[in-house]
Parts: C-alpha cells; structure tokens; sequence
C-alpha cells in the first residue's frame, strides 16, 4: 500500500521539496491550506504531514503554533532544509532576455542582489510553484520564475540560474506529524521533545517553571509566547528542549514545570535532526 504525506502549497513548493528529500518512497499530496493539510492526515488519506514551523532568514511560520495542539496529531519528526532559489524560464529563454521574475514576496526579498543587478524586475506572486507554473502556462520569454529546482521539473521549465538567493545559510525547519504518537522511542542521537504548556496566574510563574530546566542541566532550543483564545490573560508557550522524557534530569524538570503550569501537553518526542546543529 502507497504511504502517502501531505503538505501545503502546489506542486514544487518548497514543501513538496521537503516531502521530496525525506520521504521519497512516499507519495506527496498537495493541499490548499495548512488546515486541509492537518485534516487530510487525520481522515487517514495521508500517513504524514510535512509543516514548515520556521525559516532562518524570516522567522516562524504564522498560525502554525496555535494549530499545533488542537490538530489531533504528533510530531514524530523534524527537517531541515536548504532554501536554493532559482531562476526558471520559459524552454530556450537565455538570462540575457528576462525582464521580469515572478515569486512569492518572501523570496523576491531573498534575491534582491540578484535581481538588481540583472536589471530584473520583481512581481509577486501567490507562491512560488504557483508562480513557476504561471510562467510555464503564459509562455511569456521575458518572465520568469523564482522557486525550487524541483518546481522547474514538474512545470518543464529551463534552469538558467542556481541559487541566486543573498543569504547562503537560508534554511526551513519542518516538523513531520502522524497520527499516532511515539513517546518512548529512543534514537542513536540527540533526542528532541517538544511540548506546550500554561503557567498559573500566580507572580513569576515563568521564571519559576523554567528554573528547572536550568537547574536540571536541561538545554531548551526554543520559546515562544502566542495568546489564545483571543485573550490578553491567556497566554500559551510552546517548546522544543534537547532530551526524552524518560531521562530522568528531563523528568524532573517537567515535574517541577508541572507544579507551575495549569495545562501541560506533550507534542512529540523525536530524533534530532543531523542538519540541527
């Protein structure tokens, strides 16, 4: 039986990259929103889900954070993956003869060196498989495409500059999420585990429910804040600490988070990626 993984976006977004480079023995299923993403797993129409949760040059992705709890799956799984940016044409179309390049906003920022020094103008585009395959569909020589390699492939169209992005260390950490979850496999390396929680309205609450993750020796890669609800009082953390819960520093620090927290939820327990560090 075909194992299947969902991701959001067209085909050739640096998603369906993602999918591409780690589970290539799976089929990848395009889906419009993050949300049909999260209900395409969940119905069982597809086995995995593959969610960009932060990039290196902008940030974290809005939206996916609040979802994360709610979505009724585990992360089991994370990606790093490289941002190569590249300039796709119309079959025959030399650099020399581009006038304008269509992409999403976030990576015509990404190539403004690029750009300007080819004399090229930027147009936004909803995504970037989107744009590549509107440049394939118009036909138009003097436009082109700023999106994966692998977006060329599907919408057949010519590769005349490779990674033409400014910062060269560009990056996007996926989580892979399932169904089912796995709390107590164990990896050969560094294990990862990630978790959001609430802190009691009661003075430096934080600060007392992180203590033990200092004392305990515990390294926490990340934290972040986001309301829920739509309430100023009612403030979520999501995050991600080095460790299993099974090991016992880990274990004591979540015994004194709990003492500090009205709400603990365990996301997932997972290797670390080898492209983290």
């Amino acid at each position: 039986m075909t194992q299947r993984i969902a991701f959001q976006g067209e085909p050739g977004a640096y998603s369906h990259q993602a999918c591409h480079e780690t589970y290539p023995d799976y089929e990848a299923v395009a889906c419009p929103t993050f949300e049909d993403v999260v209900e395409t797993v969940r119905s069982g129409r597809a086995n995995l889900a593959m969610l960009p949760v932060e990039n290196s040059t902008y940030g974290r992705v809005a939206d996916i954070h609040h979802m994360l709890p709610a979505s009724g799956l585990h992360i089991i799984s994370e990606a790093f993956v490289r941002v190569h940016i590249n300039l796709l044409t119309v079959p025959g179309t030399p650099l020399s003869k581009v006038k304008r390049a269509m992409s999403h906003t976030v990576l015509l920022g990404q190539c403004r060196d690029f750009l300007r020094e080819h004399d090229i103008r930027p147009v936004t585009g909803g995504d970037t498989a989107g744009s590549a395959r509107v440049v394939a569909d118009t036909g138009e020589p003097e436009m082109a495409a700023l999106a994966s390699e692998l977006a060329g492939e599907i919408y057949g169209l010519d590769l005349v500059a490779r990674h033409i992005e400014d910062h060269d260390q560009n990056t996007t950490r996926f989580l892979v999420m399932s169904r089912e979850p796995n709390f107590k496999r164990r990896g050969k390396g560094m294990m990862m585990t990630s978790f959001v929680f609430r802190v009691r309205n009661i003075p430096a609450a934080l600060y007392k429910a992180m203590g033990g993750f200092a004392t305990n020796g515990i390294n926490m890669t990340k934290l972040e804040s986001y309301m829920v609800d739509g309430s100023f009082a009612a403030t979520q953390f999501y995050a991600d600490i080095e460790g299993h819960p099974d090991d016992r520093n880990v274990q004591l620090a979540l015994e004194e988070l709990d003492y500090f927290t009205s709400e603990v939820k365990l996301l997932g327990v997972y290797p670390a990626d080898a492209n983290r560090r």
